[in-house]
């Protein structure tokens, strides 16, 4: 559908550049992944660019930084094993922070060197879903893959340009997932035993909305969905229409997350890539949405 538009600027909403005491680099050149810990009580990130795993302790408000030897889109974690599973350009793979450990799981495109993984998460079942992309985000060779407990992969959609942001709603009745070089959200019925239904377009974003890129989902049933190019995220309904939104100071919006205790600490990542802006690259926190998220699922293998 296209998307319709009643939207209410969030005007309460106090967005915040966050300080990365502790750590090396202030910027991010394309932050992405951005996960909610309970476990570390902490936020974790990347820079995929940058080849970084970044982690916010909310305690302390420090920053602690692991460079890692490959394009990385993401990290989630483990429910019965330490650390992550990781998404490189090379493929999954096992990763530990203290001490840093980067083992390599499997490549599911060695036949295309161009691709790599570019954003995931876990379902309630502990199945990860993941999405791949050509490096030059023009030649749908992207695919979008589950990754079962005993570490094995099924393909489950192909001929993507920009893979990114899957998230499944509240309810477990959708899982969404986006093309950003196409600027529409897809959606599939989602089925406890890791299947899907065919893929439906659920939103086309317009143009002056930039493109669709992470996204996550609220308590309430709100899909949330950061926009690249357009300086903003959005919050939207079941039925597509967007309700809310928050404007940010940097352009390339790429990933958001609800994190702390309460989950209702809205976490916002950007890129510096290709921008010249003071807050390009910057982790952002938006404060007094008024909504909370859902507890992030770790990975069951």
């Amino acid at each position: 559908m296209t998307a319709t538009d009643t939207t209410i600027d969030i005007a309460a909403a106090q967005v915040i550049q966050v300080a990365r005491p502790g750590a090396m680099h202030g910027r991010d050149l394309l932050g992405e992944g951005v996960l909610w810990s309970a476990r570390q009580h902490a936020l974790l990130w990347v820079d995929i660019i940058g080849q970084r795993i970044n982690r916010l302790d909310l305690a302390s408000g420090l920053v602690a930084e692991w460079p890692v030897p490959d394009m990385i889109g993401w990290v989630l974690e483990r429910e019965g094993g330490p650390g992550f599973i990781a998404g490189l350009r090379s493929g999954f793979a096992t990763i530990t922070l203290d001490p840093f450990s980067c083992v390599p799981i499997g490549a599911p495109e060695p036949d295309l060197p161009r691709n790599r993984m570019n954003d995931a998460m876990v379902c309630p079942q502990g199945r990860i879903w993941a999405g791949t992309m050509n490096m030059d985000g023009e030649t749908p060779t992207g695919n979008f893959y589950r990754l079962d407990h005993d570490l094995s992969w099924t393909k489950v959609d192909s001929g993507y340009r920009i893979a990114n942001g899957p998230v499944l709603s509240a309810d477990a009745r959708w899982l969404y997932h986006t093309d950003s070089a196409l600027g529409r959200v897809y959606r599939f019925a989602y089925a406890a035993d890791g299947s899907l239904g065919p893929r439906e377009t659920f939103l086309e974003f317009p143009e002056s909305w930039g493109s669709p890129d992470g996204m996550t989902i609220d308590s309430d049933g709100g899909l949330w969905i950061a926009h690249w190019g357009a300086g903003c995220i959005s919050r939207f309904a079941a039925d597509g229409t967007r309700t809310h939104r928050v404007a940010l100071p940097a352009s390339q919006i790429t990933n958001l997350a609800f994190a702390g205790d309460n989950l209702d600490r809205l976490f916002v990542t950007s890129a510096a890539d290709g921008v010249d802006e003071p807050a390009g690259g910057a982790l952002f926190e938006v404060v007094g949405t008024g909504f909370r998220g859902c507890p992030t699922p770790r990975f069951g293998g």
